[in-house]
C-alpha cells in the first residue's frame, strides 16, 4: 500500500473528527439497526408465509408499503427472496442454501438427525403426520416433519411458528426437565391453532433441559379413541428413544 502523505493524513483525520458529530454517528447507528430489524422481520414473514404479496408482507411486518418494498427489493436482489409474475414473494436460493447449511451443521443438526427416524416411525404407527419443534422465545418453531401418506393429512408446518401459550407444543417445551430417557408427560389439545386438528405432544429431554418436542397432528374425528391411545404410546416410545440418542456419545448406537 502506498503511504499517505502527512498533510493528506491530517485532512482525513480532520474529516473523521469533525464532519460526523458523535450525535450523528449515534443516529446513523440507530437507523442502521432499525433497518436491519425491518429486513429480518420481512424475511421471517415471507419464510413463514410460503408466498405472500407486498401488501400482506408490509401489514404483517407493521411497515409502510414503500419501506417494505425497498427492503423486499434488497432481499430479492441478494437472492434471499424471489418474486413471481403475480408479484408474490417466496424464499430464494440464497435463503435455501443458508437453511440447508444450518440444518446440516447448525445447533439443531444432531437433534434433527436423531429425531427424523422417530418421526418416520410415528407416521408408520399412527398414519398421521409427525413434527419436531423447538423453542424460540415465546414461540415454538417446527423444524422437521414426516408426512402422513393419507389423502387427507396435516402438512406444511415446517418453518411455521406458533405461540407457546395455550398450545400443547408450548406446554411440552415449557415443562420441567427430567432425566434423559424418562417417560415423558404427554400433552393433548384440539383446535388451539387449527379447528378440528388434534395434537399429541411429548417433550424431548436433553442432558439439562427440554431440547425439543415431538408432535402427532391429525383430524380430530380420526385421531381419537383407540387411534389416540396408539399415538400416545408411539410418541412416548419415540421421545424416550430420541432423548437417549442425544445424550449418548456421538458415533455410538442405542
Amino acid at each position: 500500500m502506498l503511504p499517505i502523505p502527512n498533510n493528506d493524513f491530517q485532512i482525513l483525520k480532520s474529516m473523521s473528527d469533525t464532519t460526523v458529530p458523535s450525535d450523528q454517528k449515534t443516529s446513523s447507528t440507530l437507523h442502521s439497526s432499525r433497518s436491519a430489524e425491518r429486513v429480518l422481520s420481512l424475511l421471517s414473514t415471507v419464510a413463514s408465509s410460503g408466498t405472500i404479496s407486498l401488501t400482506a408482507a408490509a401489514a404483517q411486518a407493521d411497515l409502510p408499503t414503500s419501506t417494505a418494498l425497498r427492503h423486499l427489493r434488497l432481499l430479492t436482489n441478494q437472492g434471499y427472496l424471489i418474486r413471481d409474475d403475480q408479484g408474490l414473494y417466496s424464499v430464494g436460493p440464497a435463503f435455501v442454501r443458508m437453511a440447508l447449511v444450518s440444518h446440516q451443521r447448525g445447533p439443531y443438526a444432531r437433534l434433527t438427525t436423531a429425531a427424523q427416524p422417530g418421526l418416520e416411525r410415528l407416521v408408520e404407527a399412527t398414519e398421521e403426520s409427525a413434527y419436531l419443534a423447538v423453542r424460540d422465545g415465546n414461540e415454538a418453531v417446527y423444524i422437521a416433519t414426516a408426512e402422513s401418506r393419507r389423502a387427507i393429512r396435516h402438512v406444511g408446518w415446517v418453518g411455521r411458528s406458533v405461540p407457546l401459550d395455550g398450545t400443547a407444543v408450548g406446554q411440552a417445551l415449557l415443562c420441567a426437565p427430567e432425566a434423559p430417557g424418562s417417560r415423558p408427560h404427554l400433552y393433548f389439545n384440539t383446535g388451539s391453532i387449527e379447528p378440528d386438528v388434534t395434537a399429541v405432544v411429548a417433550p424431548i429431554h436433553g442432558s439439562a433441559q427440554v431440547v425439543g418436542a415431538l408432535s402427532v397432528l391429525g383430524p380430530a374425528e380420526r385421531l381419537a379413541d383407540e387411534r389416540l391411545r396408539t399415538a400416545a404410546k408411539a410418541i412416548t416410545e419415540v421421545a424416550v428413544s430420541v432423548s437417549l440418542a442425544l445424550v449418548a456419545p456421538e458415533g455410538s448406537s442405542q
